[in-house]
């Protein structure tokens, strides 16, 4: 019962930092790109009405609720795999520090992951010309594309990034079950 209720934890608290992470990344890519947000995610998420003029209040805290509505699903399910992984810890204690130690690592890497796409989305990407971006919205108003175009590398890689996190905390948690095992036989 402390597991199941271990891993409900998990997955609330994978939802809330997953969240948060997500507001504070977009905190960082806003401040690259706000046309990013005010030509497109605020218009995705219907924040303000597509048009050239869109504007929208405060918008630093819109690009918070933006990044942690983006994020918080992502959270859920990293976390109910890493719990799942868990389970197999010997008890509720292990279980919890383990698989959010493993989280930390998913984050860790997703957030280096989106490092690397923001490199290479300006060095390579936005280099090439709009019409090889067919299948990106891409604003017909944009005023600064090689930042909008940095901006959505990076939104992209984080997600890739999120998912070869979510396995490399996987073999952190198995790993960890493996060298208890070794401990206790030794």
């Amino acid at each position: 019962m402390k597991k199941f209720l271990a891993l409900i934890s998990i997955v609330v608290a994978a939802s809330l930092i997953g969240g948060t992470y997500g507001a504070l990344h977009d905190q960082l890519t806003y401040t690259i790109s706000p046309e990013y947000f005010t030509k497109f995610k605020f218009i995705q998420f219907e924040l303000v009405d597509e048009g050239p003029e869109a504007h929208i209040s405060n918008p630093r805290i819109w690009v918070a609720a933006v990044g942690f509505l983006a994020t918080w699903w992502m959270g859920a399910p990293i976390g109910f795999i890493l719990g799942l992984v868990g389970l197999a810890h010997s008890s509720w204690g292990i279980m919890l520090i383990v698989t959010l130690r493993a989280f930390l690592i998913t984050m860790i890497i997703a957030f280096a992951t989106g490092i690397i796409g923001l490199i290479y989305g300006r060095l390579f990407l936005a280099n090439n010309p709009i019409k090889s971006f067919d299948n990106w919205f891409i604003p017909e108003n944009i005023i600064n594309f090689k930042d909008f175009i940095t901006v959505g590398s990076m939104h992209n890689f984080s997600y890739a990034g999120g998912l070869i996190g979510l396995i490399a905390g996987i073999l952190y948690s198995t790993s960890q079950k493996k060298k208890r095992l070794e401990l206790a036989v030794s």
